[in-house]
């Protein structure tokens, strides 16, 4: 049996197409409502990439590497490449987690007396040593597609520390 008239609902006096019509446009109300339209609390800050510390430090130890070189032209022989692995570590660290490249620009300072050679190479390798043992910490929690990476540059700043001796 086919109804081609209107259907009244005994109840409430409306049609079939009325009810079925009001229902579908409140599902709709209640699916836009789920999804942000009209939520008014602000959105939350992104999560900063776990590697963004190890990022810092190896920018960090290549503009200290670099005011030494400025300060102790001296040593800039023995300190250039040591830089350069920082920098190589940070542009790739940038890369991997999606950041901004570090910029390459070397801060200067006043050259020192040659007696603090051994002050600087110093503070140098404690800068290392610290550094090795926070990629050694983030190694162990990187996961498996960081981790290469991750134990690479501890390891690059274990050698430097052996270097700086």
């Amino acid at each position: 049996m086919v109804l081609t008239g209107a259907v009244r609902m005994s109840v409430t006096g409306h049609s079939r197409r009325r009810v079925l019509g009001l229902g579908a446009a409140g599902l709709g109300a209640a699916g836009l409502t789920g999804c942000g339209l009209f939520d008014d609390d602000p959105e939350p800050p992104p999560v900063a990439d776990p590697l963004q510390p190890l990022l810092d430090e190896a920018t960090t130890l290549a503009a200290a590497y670099d005011r030494a070189i400025v300060s102790q032209p001296g040593l800039a022989a023995r300190l250039t490449p040591l830089a350069d692995d920082h920098r190589a570590h940070a542009t790739e660290l940038a890369r991997l987690i999606g950041a901004a490249p570090p910029s390459a620009a070397p801060s200067g300072a006043a050259s020192a007396p040659a007696d603090d050679a051994a002050r600087t190479i110093a503070a140098l390798r404690a800068a290392e040593q610290a550094a090795q043992k926070s990629a050694v910490a983030a190694c162990r929690s990187a996961p498996a597609g960081r981790a290469a990476l991750v134990g690479s540059i501890a390891a690059c700043r274990a050698t430097h520390a052996e270097a700086l001796r």
